[in-house]
């Protein structure tokens, strides 16, 4: 059943213009274009730059620490912003900074503090996505809008991937931090296309309109007490348990089994799924809204679980192209589900985005867990045996939504 309580109804969906949704689409599509530039380019790029492993790793693992820790606090910052737009507005221009000092400075000190500015905007930019698409079409058009925002993201990571490999390979690996810094242009053109005043600021925090004000349902504490955030940021933590290290496992497996063909095989595995969640996100969102969140969610969950069981299993490296359509259906739920749970979760607290840096920072752990824990298991005991226990984890989060995960979803 949706949740019921004596807090004030979602207000009917607001309707704001075509300029501002599509201002958002394409603000969506190029700040993944710009994300994309600070994946695997970076260990490429510096190690052309004669940069050791070690070094290299040091500045990967200071991106993935602020990453984790800045979570909350990038969700509070938003929290207590008065405009989204000039939150969003600097971190694009923080991340573009960083890489230009990426293709300009490539020396040690430099380096550190452009992925250290990096990591912090990308800390807030998430919060403030969710936040300004939150502002402008409601709580109860909310799911539908996350669907189109995970659209565009998907259609940007995989168009710039394109980009940035072709300008890799016929140019150099620093053109491609030159036309990351340039893509953050046409990304600040499109933040400045969504209208301001259509941007509901309280409405965007997750308030609700009190005549009399309530402190308790305001409260940080309650907030965090609640029984439904803390299930959903345990599930997502055993999510990406069980998620992060299955795509990088199975790329050692298909490289030791057919190496000649391994680059070619796992960039279609990265595509596969970008194409699903391009085409099923919006369908995702709508039917949160008529089915509700936990079917859904169990469905997800039970892809994941299928995925670990097919990889522990099919021998083909070409088959092993066709599982990843259920990363795919995965990618697409959560990708729409995380924050649209976020929001109904803390609908009226004010604190939507201090929510969503939890639920980040749940996510993070599991993340950084999964690949040493799968790593280590894959060593020791075999490829099979860690694809069974990520599927044992998947199933263990299955069970979770399906035991104790209560129904989120708000109706007018």
């Amino acid at each position: 059943m949706p949740i019921v309580s004596d807090q004030p109804g979602p207000e009917e969906p607001r309707l704001p213009s075509r300029e501002s949704q599509r201002g958002l689409d394409w603000f969506i599509f190029f700040l993944a274009d710009v994300q994309t530039g600070f994946g695997p380019f970076i260990a490429v790029y510096l190690t052309t730059q004669k940069w050791t492993q070690v070094e290299i790793g040091f500045v990967l693992s200071i991106g993935g620490i602020i990453g984790l820790l800045g979570q909350v606090p990038g969700g509070a910052i938003v929290d207590a912003a008065r405009s989204e737009r000039v939150v969003a507005g600097w971190a694009v221009a923080a991340i573009g900074a960083a890489a230009l000092a990426y293709a300009l400075w490539p020396i040690f000190p430099v380096v550190t503090l452009a992925a250290t500015l990096h990591a912090l905007a990308s800390c807030v930019l998430g919060p403030a996505i969710a936040a300004i698409s939150l502002g402008l079409v409601g709580p109860l058009a909310i799911g539908e809008r996350l669907g189109r925002n995970a659209r565009f993201a998907s259609l940007g990571s995989g168009s710039a991937a394109a980009l940035m490999g072709a300008c890799g390979y016929f140019l150099s690996s620093r053109s491609v931090f030159l036309v990351t810094f340039i893509l953050a242009i046409p990304t600040l053109l499109s933040l400045a296309r969504i209208r301001e005043r259509e941007i509901d600021i309280a409405q965007a925090h997750g308030e609700v309109k009190r005549e009399v004000p309530d402190k308790r349902a305001t409260s940080i504490v309650g907030l965090v007490r609640q029984r439904s955030l803390l299930i959903f940021a345990g599930a997502m933590m055993l999510f990406q348990l069980a998620n992060a290290a299955m795509l990088p496992l199975m790329a050692g497996v298909v490289t030791t089994r057919s190496s000649q063909w391994a680059p070619v095989l796992i960039a279609a595995c990265i595509i596969v799924p970008q194409a699903i969640v391009a085409l099923c996100s919006p369908s995702v969102g709508r039917k949160a809204q008529a089915w509700g969140r936990r079917p859904l969610l169990l469905l997800a969950f039970a892809s994941l679980a299928i995925r670990g069981l097919l990889f522990a299993t099919v021998r083909d490296p070409y088959l092993l192209v066709m599982v990843q359509v259920f990363d795919g259906i995965t990618a697409a739920i959560f990708s729409v589900m995380v924050p649209l749970i976020v929001a109904d979760v803390a609908f009226g607290s004010g604190h939507f985005n201090l929510a969503q840096g939890i639920v980040g920072t749940a996510v993070g752990i599991g993340a950084s867990l999964s690949t040493v824990l799968a790593g280590y298991v894959s060593d020791k005991l075999g490829s099979s045996t860690a694809f069974m226990g990520l599927a044992g984890v998947a199933a263990l989060g299955l069970f979770m939504i399906w035991l104790v995960m209560p129904e989120t979803r708000r109706t007018a």
